[in-house]
């Protein structure tokens, strides 16, 4: 079964709700006029129930099928999409550009909620599966861990959902096309905070001083040994320091010095790993260095996991969608991270990525999602309901 002739009549209205989102985009879990503007659609829609709140400012919507759910079938799955957008200066040009200034829908979460409740509201006209499509419409997947906010608040508990699926759409991937794959399929995200602290002093009487600049520049060196030296290369990993603060003028030696960064890996053992030869290496050159140095080390979102049958059930309605040649099921592992991780550690399921086009990329200030995708992603989520919950 191609595209659903339906969407493709509902396009121009799933177009208008995503420009409007795109228009007023919000960060985080403050996201109150997205949750208000999704809960009015689903309501509208008539889905049987309809809750928010979950998370701080998730919204789910419940739509029941018409027909019996049959022995040990599936009382219902989740579908999530993400609500939140980014702090970052709009630069595409658009007539609908953000009119928040500082702030835009420069990852997608606009087309995600889109098609996601062009999804909703064919499938509460319709109804023709068995037991509960439960859509999710989740704040704060950038750095707020916005799916674990709404299992803590009793998702997963609350509604019939055996198992969950996610999608995102992907820069530089045709329109048309999806990609998947098994395993770990995104990185767990840890933050790194080291706060140096010397002796400062004149430039020009270093002997006199401990540098903290000269600490830091060793750090940020030896920190770089860990993958290269530490981890199998066999394996994945990444360490990159992302800020170095010290100092404002050039004939002071400071006092103090801060760096950030992050460690992404994509395993358990490897995370260990990366975690404890952190310690190792900040503890070695404070020692070096004759400083004092104190690291915040966070884990942050988990690895991504994906299940292989549901990524089986993912990839063979995505071939339905867009046809067997548009499929790809062996995509390599990514580096960046997605709280989803968090809801496929709670159920069964599968994340998907969904071809954007010749497009920016993610987070970039001349992104904008693709509304030529709509049809492919909205026909996506209708047909994973009617296939697992077919009866």
């Amino acid at each position: 079964m191609p595209i659903v002739n339906r969407v493709s009549d509902l396009h121009p209205d799933i177009t208008a709700w995503r420009r409007d989102l795109h228009a007023h985009p919000e960060l985080m879990y403050d996201v109150h006029r997205t949750a208000a503007f999704v809960a009015d659609r689903l309501r509208e829609f008539g889905c049987d129930e309809v809750a928010t709140g979950l998370g701080k400012a998730g919204v789910v919507g419940v739509i029941k099928g018409r027909k019996p759910v049959k022995g040990r079938g599936l009382k219902g799955i989740g579908l999530r999409a993400d609500m939140d957008a980014l702090p970052i200066e709009e630069e595409t040009g658009v007539a609908y550009s953000s009119t928040v200034p500082g702030k835009m829908h420069a990852c997608g979460h606009d087309g995600h909620t889109a098609m996601l409740l062009g999804a909703a509201r064919y499938l509460a006209e319709t109804r023709n599966f068995a037991g509960d499509a439960v859509v999710i419409f989740q704040p704060a997947e950038e750095g707020g861990a916005g799916a674990a906010a709404m299992i803590k608040d009793g998702l997963f508990d609350r509604f019939q959902i055996d198992q969950v699926y996610g999608m995102h759409n992907s820069p530089g991937m045709a329109i048309g096309a999806f990609a998947t794959r098994p395993g770990p399929t995104m990185a767990a995200t840890d933050h790194i905070k080291i706060k140096i602290e010397g002796i400062g002093g004149h430039a020009a009487r270093p002997h006199k001083s401990v540098d903290t600049v000269l600490a830091g520049a060793q750090l940020v060196t030896a920190l770089q040994s860990i993958v290269s030296r530490s981890v199998d290369p066999l394996e994945s990993a990444v360490v990159s320091m992302c800020e170095f603060h010290a100092g404002h003028t050039n004939n002071v030696l400071p006092q103090t010095a801060t760096l950030t960064g992050t460690v992404r890996t994509l395993t358990a053992e490897i995370r260990e790993l990366a975690e404890k030869r952190v310690r190792e290496v900040v503890a070695g050159v404070a020692l070096l260095s004759g400083t004092k140095i104190s690291l915040d080390y966070v884990r942050g979102y988990p690895v991504l996991v994906n299940h292989e049958a549901q990524v089986d059930t993912a990839a063979q309605v995505a071939a339905e969608v867009a046809g067997e040649a548009n499929i790809s099921t062996d995509i390599p592992p990514m580096m960046g991270a997605e709280d989803f991780a968090y809801m496929l550690e709670a159920r069964p399921g599968a994340f998907i990525f969904i071809g954007n086009g010749d497009s920016a990329g993610l987070h970039h200030p001349s992104y904008n999602f693709n509304d030529d995708a709509i049809v492919y992603g909205s026909s996506y989520w209708i047909r994973l309901v009617e296939t697992q919950l077919a009866s």
